[in-house]
């Protein structure tokens, strides 16, 4: 909604314009009427849309405005020679009044009427006397009308019909408020719907009769005692075709909509503060949610999202926000197709990495608007600082990122698909996040980011058979995590492989001896049955037992993310 209204009174000599305002001021008509008005602002409190509202009598000078009031003589001649050059020059909604209507007995309407047809900028026409204060509010009360509710956006009446916008926007909404995606709104459905719209519910009666409206007019517009998409589009044409756009737009601006028919950034973007060393986590309700999102999407009931499934569930996002690669990085079954565990995964890294992100994509599900919440920031939780943890020696966090380092070939992509119960067989690059979440370090250990270790835990992985492998995880522990709090475990994967001395001056197990680590784990992804989580139960562990928190894992609560 705008925080005010300008509107700007145009029009030939003469017309009525300055008596127009000094009427509506002082609600009488003046016995002096003074060259120009001066600009005028109209409370809040005192106008039908509790907006401000400005009005300036038009001077020559080029004015901002939102709005402008054509004003002509309801008692002469209609020149429209004036309107065609305004129109013309600027492109914003009009209002066309004829003033002095109390000179003439007959109507102006129909000589009006074609100049409303030839131009869709007109928004109304209002015929009015300033002498007799006759439609002078209502004048200025479809003025503010036409910012605050237009209908270019919303409607052509060349067409009489919706314009693609606005009927994009308004399937989303119907997308959004279909709580159990069956394409059909019911009537707990068209409550809720009402209810947060208008924050008021339908009588039953109400609702019969909303529904017999849509079935005299549309055979399939109601289906199952439920309004259909096609039913609801019909409902906001009919709407805008009696002159309600107030109706549509309460609707559209309630999911987030701006005058363009565009999501807010306010909406999609709303205040969060996050103080530094913090992270983001999703809060439980968000997870309820989440998880509302898509039983509505798992038609089948298979605990897993296939391909048309999850791209129903982003048809209300302007782009889809996942990409193939995905597949690779979370928990999918053997069609390749992303599980509940794999996506809830992918939520929580998000979180975590990119809230604002994560913030964006709540805001195209609705999840203030279904939640009940003043904004996706409710869906939040903000960690304290890392710091204050280990004074205190505990935390409250359950998301921990872990940077996985090795020397290429050591086995680090197998070692990542292994957490997720998979073979390595896909392109490394692809698990540079990889959730219940490692982290993936690319090889060169000159070149590591502050995100590489800015970490909770690390994972040092070497090949055991071969030589030089345990060289790389050495150095980087050295260089950088040898006199830093963050806990590590280092990692002999490929061990079915026979096992060959690594050329360091110390073996694995007497390098950890000498700096205080646990010894070496083995692991291998090349066995027949799935690999041990013991490695990644270990891992959050000791996260947790380095902030003091408890000595043993809850893998219910506790994510390791990376």
């Amino acid at each position: 909604m705008r925080k005010d209204v300008r509107i700007l009174l145009v029009g030939e000599p003469k017309v009525g314009k300055t008596s127009l305002i000094m009427s509506l001021v002082g609600e009488e008509f003046p016995e002096e009427v003074p060259l120009r008005a001066e600009e005028i602002t109209i409370p809040a409190d005192v106008t039908p849309e509790r907006v401000p509202t400005h009005i300036v009598d038009y001077s020559g000078t080029q004015v901002s405005l939102f709005v402008t009031v054509l004003v002509y003589c309801a008692a002469g001649d209609v020149h429209i020679g004036f309107l065609c050059v305004y129109v013309g020059m600027h492109r914003v909604p009009l209002i066309l009044v004829g003033n002095k209507s109390d000179l003439v007995e007959h109507s102006s309407m129909e000589t009006i009427l074609p100049i409303m047809n030839q131009y869709s900028e007109i928004e109304t026409c209002v015929e009015c006397s300033a002498k007799n204060l006759k439609n002078i509010s209502e004048l200025f009360y479809y003025a503010q009308k036409a910012v605050l509710h237009p209908t270019g956006p919303l409607y052509c009446p060349e067409e009489k019909e919706m314009m693609p916008a606005c009927v994009k926007a308004l399937t989303c909404i119907f997308k959004v408020s279909d709580m159990d995606n069956d394409g059909i709104l019911n009537d707990t459905e068209l409550n809720l719907f009402q209810r947060t719209c208008f924050n008021t519910p339908l009588a039953p009666q109400a609702l019969e009769d909303v529904k017999n409206v849509v079935r005299r007019n549309m055979a399939d517009g109601v289906q199952d005692n439920g309004l259909t998409l096609k039913g609801f589009l019909f409902l906001h044409t009919l709407f805008i075709q009696r002159g309600r756009h107030e109706t549509t737009w309460t609707v559209l601006r309630r999911f987030g909509y701006d005058d363009d028919l565009e999501l807010t950034q306010e909406y999609l973007f709303p205040p969060l503060k996050i103080p530094p060393d913090c992270t983001t986590e999703l809060n439980h309700n968000a997870y309820l949610f989440l998880q509302s999102v898509f039983d509505k999407h798992d038609k089948d009931r298979d605990c897993a999202l296939s391909p048309e499934e999850l791209k129903d569930l982003f048809r209300v996002f302007p782009y889809m926000p996942w990409g193939p690669d995905v597949n690779n990085t979370v928990c999918t079954n053997e069609q390749g197709w992303i599980t509940y565990q794999g996506y809830l995964s992918q939520w929580t890294l998000t979180t975590y990495l990119d809230v604002q992100r994560c913030l964006e994509y709540l805001g195209y599900l609705g999840y203030s608007i279904i939640a009940e919440q003043e904004s996706q920031a409710a869906a939040i939780t903000v960690t304290r600082n890392k710091r204050i943890d280990l004074q205190k020696k505990q935390t409250q966090r359950s998301v921990f990122r872990c940077s996985v380092f090795g020397a290429k070939g050591s086995g680090k992509s197998g070692f990542l698909q292994g957490f997720l119960g998979k073979l390595a067989s896909c392109d490394p690059r692809s698990l540079m996040f990889t959730v219940s979440q490692l982290h993936e370090v690319l090889p060169d250990p000159d070149f590591l980011s502050e995100g590489d270790l800015s970490c909770d835990a690390v994972c040092l992985v070497y090949d055991i058979s071969n030589p030089r492998s345990f060289e790389y995880c050495a150095r980087v522990y050295k260089q950088y995590f040898l006199d830093s709090r963050t806990p590590c475990l280092v990692v002999g994967a490929k061990a079915d492989l026979p096992e060959v001395r690594q050329q360091y001056s110390l073996s694995p197990l007497d390098f950890c001896r000498k700096h205080k680590l646990h010894a070496p784990q083995l692991f291998t992804c090349n066995t027949a049955d799935a690999p041990s989580r013991d490695i990644y139960t270990k891992l959050t562990t000791m996260k947790l037992h380095e902030a003091a928190v408890a000595h043993t894992y809850t893998k219910s609560k506790h994510r390791i993310l990376a």
